[in-house]
């Protein structure tokens, strides 16, 4: 089992699809969602994933993960096992210094959310922010895919 480490931004303009080196799109559900620990079916453009993911760390900084490819018929017969709520999204990946940032543009019941990710190897290290990032919500857990399920974004009030 891996230790992900990660950190969590506001994207402030969509200049990032200028900057974007790859995009796919992502539709996710989650077999379970429980505060701590949740199993995702994860179907990224042909690819498939099964991913079990632990109780968040140090202020929502690290979390142990697990995660395998697993056949695309099984992930889409798995999908209709799913809670209600599925993520839709497009991920664009863009270079920065020694990372590579996931941005993820939501569509559907998250529609107008766009949130950055960079996976670090320490929690100590500081990335270089590209200009399009703006507030940090690491450990936000409003932002969590989970609860983006159950709360969308286009429900939020703003």
């Amino acid at each position: 089992m891996a230790l992900e480490i990660e950190r969590k931004y506001l994207v402030l303009d969509s200049s990032y699809k200028h900057e974007a080196y790859s995009s796919s799109h992502i539709r996710q559900g989650y077999i379970c969602s429980k505060r701590g620990r949740s199993v995702r079916i994860r179907i990224r453009d042909e690819h498939a994933y099964l991913t079990i993911k632990g109780p968040s760390l140090d202020g929502g900084l690290s979390r142990y993960e697990f995660e395998q490819q697993i056949p695309f018929d099984d992930a889409q017969k798995l999908m209709s096992l799913c809670e209600p709520g599925i993520i839709d999204k497009t991920r664009w990946l863009v270079r920065s210094g020694d990372h590579i940032f996931e941005v993820d543009e939501f569509h559907a019941d998250n529609d107008g959310l766009v949130v950055a990710e960079v996976e670090l190897n320490d929690p100590t290290e500081t990335p270089l922010l590209p200009h399009f990032i703006g507030q940090e919500v690491t450990g936000d857990r409003r932002y969590y895919n989970s609860q983006l399920r159950r709360h969308p974004y286009t429900q939020w009030d703003k």
